[in-house]
């Protein structure tokens, strides 16, 4: 079975490393979300995929989540000697990848190629993917003004309050080489429990992709994953951002904005926490199949029991379509 997983941040990143651990490493695909990369102290920084690669790598901060383990701080901490910004947590393996990253994109090799590079010096089998090589920047429109989300997500620590997003750039992007393909070869397509609005909504925002899957939704399944458990997210602003915009933060919402976001009948399947039974009855009103589990990821062992657990769903959902 062909799975394409759509990610970006922890719990993406999370998950990702489950399937990782128990797909073939030629039937598996993760497509990252690249609308938070931006430009700081002139080098290229891509958060959500480092994110994704440094956890599928094995040298991703456990504490964190990002970031890279056993990090040094030599370079922020001479940038904070010199009265220069620090919002923005920069460790020396982190500015070594970025400094390279750089000068690769400013020989003319897109990012697509540069993530290949990296992967495989990293040791990373499974096919990483940017959702575009075209530069896309998630802007957060908030009651103090637009911000680039990662100074609404760093810099000012999500205070502000949201009024919605937009994606800078991305009506002229493309897919990256191989997202297409790949999403249309696919039999079961996972949105991964990522920030639904600045994690999982510019993916699909790249013209082409939300095309593809609506097509591909007689011939696959596609299920998601819900990343806010009993009204709170484990990781990011995500819950946050449902309540600012009048929305009921829930596993509920997150079904409902995707149908909405992206029509109707895209999601095949919804997987959402044990602990949000009370939930069940309106989910299953919604006319999606739908798994309730225990989707809190605290070690590798929960990522890989939840990978299974989405796995085994999608693949029952697809049973009755080869029938």
């Amino acid at each position: 079975m062909k799975v394409v997983a759509l990610a970006g941040g922890v719990g993406g990143a999370k998950l990702v490393d489950g399937l990782a651990k128990i797909l073939p490493i030629d039937d598996f695909t993760v497509i990252v979300n690249t609308g938070d990369d931006f430009d700081h102290f002139g080098l290229r920084i891509c958060p959500d995929i480092d994110t994704v690669c440094y956890t599928l790598a094995g040298i991703a901060n456990q504490e964190t989540g990002w970031g890279r383990a056993d990090e040094t701080w030599q370079v922020l901490g001479s940038i904070s000697q010199l009265g220069g910004p620090t919002w923005f947590q920069l460790g020396d393996q982190d500015v070594g990848v970025h400094l390279e990253r750089t000068r690769l994109l400013s020989e003319g090799i897109s990012l697509s190629e540069i993530i290949s590079r990296f992967c495989k010096i990293w040791g990373i089998e499974i096919r990483v993917i940017p959702m575009s090589n075209s530069p896309v920047s998630t802007i957060v429109h908030t009651h103090e003004g637009d911000l680039p989300f990662q100074d609404y997500f760093v810099k000012r620590k999500c205070k502000p309050h949201v009024m919605g997003f937009s994606f800078k750039g991305v009506e002229h992007a493309l897919p990256a080489p191989g997202v297409l393909e790949t999403l249309n070869a696919a039999e079961l397509i996972i949105i991964c429990p990522s920030n639904p609005w600045v994690s999982v909504d510019p993916i699909f925002s790249v013209p082409g992709i939300k095309d593809v899957i609506s097509d591909r939704k007689q011939r696959s399944v596609v299920v998601a994953v819900s990343p806010i458990i009993k009204g709170a997210t484990i990781k990011g602003p995500a819950a946050k951002m449902f309540s600012e915009m009048g929305i009921d933060p829930s596993a509920l919402s997150v079904a409902e904005h995707y149908r909405s976001k992206y029509g109707h009948e895209v999601l095949t399947g919804f997987v959402y926490d044990s602990l949000d039974a009370e939930l069940s009855k309106l989910l299953d009103e919604m006319g999606i199949e739908t798994l309730k589990t225990n989707t809190i990821m605290n070690d590798t062992q929960d990522r890989i029991r939840l990978a299974e657990k989405v796995i085994r769903f999608g693949n029952s959902l697809l049973q009755p379509k080869n029938i």
